[in-house]
């Protein structure tokens, strides 16, 4: 590795750590743990993705999705019941890897990769507002018009030092230099120890302490499902994201196991569990991260963070960090997407808005499925439309109809409403060269059709059946 490129990939690894911490501990706190939990966990799964991984470059820890997922558990069961359902869950997308289902992104469409992305970068910019609350009063005089004020001039030097000079990472440059600022001056901001005090020891590896039996099995296996699938949707998401930043490719089945694993460990040692950070990735990316050394700095860097440097690390501004994230979702957010908004099919567009907007008010996975919901109806509309007929009479007095598209559920109707058993002649070809027979609904179609001319009288002959076509009717009992 060159010594450019390590220098890179240690100062963005540095600067994601920055950015690392607040997050992690926020999201402990909404999941109602101690913040070291989410400070252990991040260091355990950024570590091991990063040295594992399917995907250098990429940034993973406790992320807020998976947070909000076990709230209810915690509260009802309590921590061990965390840590195995972060355990099980781990277990589940080790299986996902192992069996190469990561392909299955391949399914979600553009239009909702963008609204996903979208949906996050609003997220990212609605959970920085938190920092401008005391408690649940929001900030007012002084201490609001100081804390706009640092965040106004962390954002400035993130945007305007790029074209000073590339050799440091802005956000670093930003994070320290308005630190050291507050410091110097002596600026009564909140700073990351009014969140959380973060020094603590080395992560203990221990069993969960619970009973297991099936009642507990019960208890956890909805959440680490819903943990497992959120997080590998997020991680998944995420990565086509960073191929298209990096132009390169990474492999999602290996990312897959790699978080799975990282999350069993970061069960075992107390941690909560994780996945992709966009945000985390973006910073890392835009820094210069852009090999494995800069996510396994970033992970490191927040364990030495609990271990020796928390009195200097709870000295950083919040008002620093805010603004960093700030920058981030305005990076994040697809601002190409409102363009072309008037140039793509409105399905599209009702794509893009409506994971947008369930991103924001409700979770990514419901909002991605929502989208993959929107985008293959409309893709069967479409299809259905498609199906066309041509008909011509031949010499010897029968009927040809060539149909051409695709017969399934949606254009079954369609299909039939081409034909006319009572007034066509005796006999009836159907000549599907160029139709695709893909479905049950389809053979149904084809043997409702069959018995429409055999009620009439009249015999219906199909030719030209692909070989797929023949085996689907075959094992249905529908002779052709």
């Amino acid at each position: 590795m060159k010594p450019t490129r390590i220098r890179a990939d240690l100062l963005a690894g540095l600067t994601t750590s920055f950015a690392l911490v607040p997050e992690c501990i926020a999201f402990a706190l909404v999941a109602h743990l101690n913040p070291l939990m989410g400070l252990y966990g991040a260091f355990i799964i950024c570590t091991l993705t990063a040295l594992f991984g399917g995907r250098p470059g990429m940034v993973s820890g406790a992320a807020g999705s998976m947070a909000v997922v076990i709230v209810a558990l915690v509260v009802q069961h309590g921590v061990q019941y965390l840590l195995a359902t972060v355990l099980l869950g781990g277990l589940i997308m080790i299986a996902f890897g192992l069996l190469r289902l990561g392909k299955l992104v391949r399914l979600v469409p553009y239009p909702v990769m963008l609204g996903f992305v979208n949906g996050l970068a609003i997220v990212i910019a609605l959970a920085q507002l938190e920092h401008f609350k005391v408690g649940e009063a929001w900030l007012d005089g002084t201490p609001l018009y100081l804390m706009l004020g640092l965040v106004a001039l962390t954002m400035l030097v993130v945007y305007v030092l790029p074209r000073l000079t590339r050799s440091v990472p802005p956000a670093l440059v930003a994070i320290l230099g308005v630190g050291l600022l507050v410091y110097l001056l002596e600026l009564p901001t909140r700073t990351l120890g009014d969140m959380a005090h973060i020094a603590g020891g080395l992560p203990q590896l221990a069993w969960p302490v619970l009973p297991w039996t099936l009642e507990t099995l019960r208890i956890i296996a909805p959440y680490a499902i819903l943990m497992a699938l959120v997080g590998l949707l997020e991680t998944l998401l995420t990565l086509n994201l960073t191929d298209e930043i990096t132009e390169s490719r990474g492999h999602p089945d290996r990312e897959c196991v790699a978080l799975g694993a990282a999350n069993m460990v970061s069960g075992l040692c107390g941690g909560m569990g994780g996945c992709a950070m966009i945000g985390q990735t973006v910073i890392n990316l835009s820094s210069g991260g852009r090999g494995r050394l800069s996510g396994v700095v970033a992970g490191v860097m927040i364990l030495l963070f609990v271990l020796f440097l928390s009195p200097l690390i709870e000295r950083i501004p919040l008002a620093a960090l805010v603004g960093v994230m700030f920058v981030v979702a305005q990076q994040t957010f697809a601002w190409a997407s409102l363009r072309v908004l008037h140039k793509v099919p409105v399905s599209d567009v009702l794509a893009i808005v409506a994971v947008t907007l369930v991103t924001v008010f409700t979770d990514l996975a419901t909002a991605v499925l929502f989208g993959i919901v929107i985008a293959a109806i409309n893709f069967a509309w479409q299809q259905a439309r498609e199906l066309y007929a041509d008909t011509h009479l031949e010499a010897d007095g029968s009927k040809l109809y060539r149909l051409h598209g695709t017969l399934f559920f949606a254009s079954t109707t369609p299909f039939l409403n081409h034909f006319d058993p009572a007034q066509d002649p005796q006999q009836v070809t159907l000549d599907c060269q160029h139709l695709s027979v893909v479905d049950y609904s389809a053979i149904a179609a084809l043997k409702t059709l069959r018995e429409r001319y055999v009620k009439a009288g009249k015999h219906l002959r199909v030719v030209h059946l692909s070989e797929r076509c023949k085996q689907l009717l075959k094992r249905a009992g529908v002779q052709h």
